[in-house]
């Protein structure tokens, strides 16, 4: 049966009838195992039907690569950025729905353990659920919604890490006593996109979502937040004052990540849909790289089209997806290149190294970012350097003090054409291609 809204039950039978869907009929233990089998198959979307030890199904790798999200938009690839940046400029609010899917089934007899969290590596602390979106109520700001890893610690808890002077740590340090969240499992591409973009304190992510998709919500059992009605799984509970230790883990940049005290969430209700498939995202590869860093195209885009004219942004991925961005611009003034770099920072202020390149250059091509490099970049002139800045707890050389923001050096290159005069490059000529004529060579192959 079709669904009336975008689910990932949706989605998947999308990318299935695309042939891009592999199913794994064999029995797969989500401890040690699962895991292996989606890395095998990295970039491919998974369904795993026969799941040690569990009830539930388990998808893994539906946003493992940016073409997948083009379906879920209803655009190309190369227009996902704009889409992004089109919902961020105008949120929708959301219908709400009276009944909804993922309260088919209510379990007040709380058990996390019979959801298949996975153990993905040997370092890991224990059972992790990675694709966990967390709302919770800003008591100033309205709700909030963003990922938190989850460590599963018995039947009833979990540790989440929450990363501080972000929308949930504000949100918890504005409230006394426990915070209210809805934990919200299996949803599909546009939801998480939402989920991961940063709009202004006071904009709802879900009406991030409902710009790129209908997003009908459903008000939770037992907790005073609204969720996505198509949700797989809704975790209610309440993020308590305990702290317990969380970590190891390997995160986006593919290193451990440190152990920190973090809060302890108790669970106090689940509801979910009949027959549930919990989403697994394999920490540190493409779906993880992709959801993280794709959504900062887009404040990246519209902070550097403050100072001049964007037309397009790549957070790339030998840069963890995180860390590193190319920003392609049309150059009208001496200083875009400067300006377009310092605007980057400061619409994703995680990034460690920014390239800005002309409108001859494609931001997706590292070859041709580097050529651009090689003959347009002079270190004496075009490298700039910031010292001491906020930057991403992700970064392994950067500076971590408890409790305190990161800290790093950053660095723009700027790889435009030097211009000479506040006119323009003395001859442009010099620093372009020279265009070379393509033929079909077939005739002169023929016997």
């Amino acid at each position: 049966m079709s669904e009336p809204f975008p689910s990932l039950r949706s989605f998947l039978a999308d990318v299935e009838a695309a042939g891009h869907l592999m199913a794994i009929r064999h029995p797969v233990d989500p401890y040690l195992e699962m895991a292996k089998v989606i890395y095998a198959l990295d970039g491919r979307p998974v369904l795993f039907t026969d799941v040690m030890g569990s009830d539930y199904q388990v998808a893994a790798g539906i946003c493992s690569d940016r073409r997948y999200f083009a379906m879920a938009l209803g655009c190309e690839p190369e227009r996902i950025l704009f889409r992004l940046a089109e919902a961020l400029a105008a949120p929708q609010e959301p219908p709400v729905v009276q009944e909804a899917p993922c309260q088919e089934v209510i379990e007040e007899d709380v058990d996390l353990e019979r959801i298949p969290f996975l153990t993905h590596w040997e370092g890991d602390a224990g059972p992790y659920a990675t694709a966990a979106i967390a709302i919770v109520p800003d008591p100033e700001l309205g709700p909030n919604a963003s990922f938190h890893r989850l460590l599963r610690l018995d039947r009833r808890r979990c540790v989440a890490r929450i990363i501080e002077q972000r929308g949930t740590d504000m949100a918890y340090r504005r409230t006394m006593g426990d915070l209210p969240v809805a934990i919200c499992i299996g949803l599909p591409p546009h939801i998480l996109l939402a989920a991961a973009m940063s709009p202004p304190p006071d904009v709802d992510e879900m009406h991030i979502a409902q710009a790129l998709a209908p997003t009908p919500l459903v008000r939770c059992r037992t907790v005073p937040l609204y969720v996505p009605a198509v949700a797989e799984i809704v975790l209610e509970g309440r993020i308590t004052q305990q702290m317990a230790a969380e970590g190891p883990f390997m995160d986006l940049t593919g290193t451990w990540d440190i152990v920190r005290q973090q809060p302890v969430i108790e669970i106090d209700c689940i509801t979910h849909r009949r027959d549930p498939i919990y989403q697994a995202l394999l920490p540190g590869q493409r779906e993880h790289r992709l959801l993280m860093g794709m959504p900062r195209e887009p404040t990246i885009f519209a902070t550097v089209n403050e100072v001049c004219e964007c037309l397009n942004v790549h957070i790339t991925p030998g840069g963890a997806s995180w860390l590193h961005a190319v920003v392609q611009i049309r150059k009208r003034h001496p200083d875009d290149g400067r300006r377009a770099a310092e605007a980057a920072f400061r619409g994703h202020s995680s990034l460690k190294h920014v390239w800005v390149v002309d409108e001859d250059i494609d931001p997706f091509d590292p070859d041709d970012v580097e050529w651009a490099m090689a003959t347009r970049f002079q270190a004496d002139r075009d490298l700039l350097i910031w010292r001491e800045q906020p930057s991403s707890s992700l970064d392994p050389s950067a500076t971590h003090i408890p409790g305190q923001k990161s800290r790093s050096a950053k660095m723009g290159l700027d790889c435009t054409i030097p211009w000479d005069s506040p006119e323009g490059p003395e001859d442009p000529a010099l620093f372009q291609r020279v265009p070379i004529p393509r033929i079909d060579p077939t005739p002169y192959l023929e016997a």
